[in-house]
């Protein structure tokens, strides 16, 4: 079954909410996972967590459109197929590749 979506906001309603806030909200919600298309402020920055998946996919506002199905073949794959398989990584998505990493930082490429 698939997941609701919600905008960040939600979680916050009536402030800006930062970058660097965006992992303690997280830890408010049971097992989210968080889409963004901000790579530079997400990806390798973010401290990974039990608790959350954080998928930064490298897109331009442009292409915007394409995420869904990005996703769904992201969420598709063995590695990635569950909550409990996503949980604790940071996911880059770009150009033919998906990388990621978890607590101990290291940067796994999936095939």
């Amino acid at each position: 079954m698939p997941g609701q979506v919600v905008s960040v906001t939600t979680l916050r309603p009536g402030s800006i909410i930062k970058d660097d806030a965006i992992p303690s909200l997280l830890c408010q919600v049971a097992y989210p996972t968080f889409v963004t298309i901000n790579v530079t402020d997400f990806w390798r920055k973010v401290e990974p967590n039990s608790g959350y998946c954080i998928v930064a996919i490298a897109l331009p506002k442009e292409r915007i459109r394409e995420i869904p199905e990005l996703l769904h073949r992201l969420f598709h794959h063995p590695e990635l197929r569950t909550k409990a398989t996503r949980m604790g990584k940071v996911i880059l998505v770009a150009m033919g590749r998906i990388e990621y990493y978890e607590s101990d930082r290291q940067i796994k490429l999936m095939i």
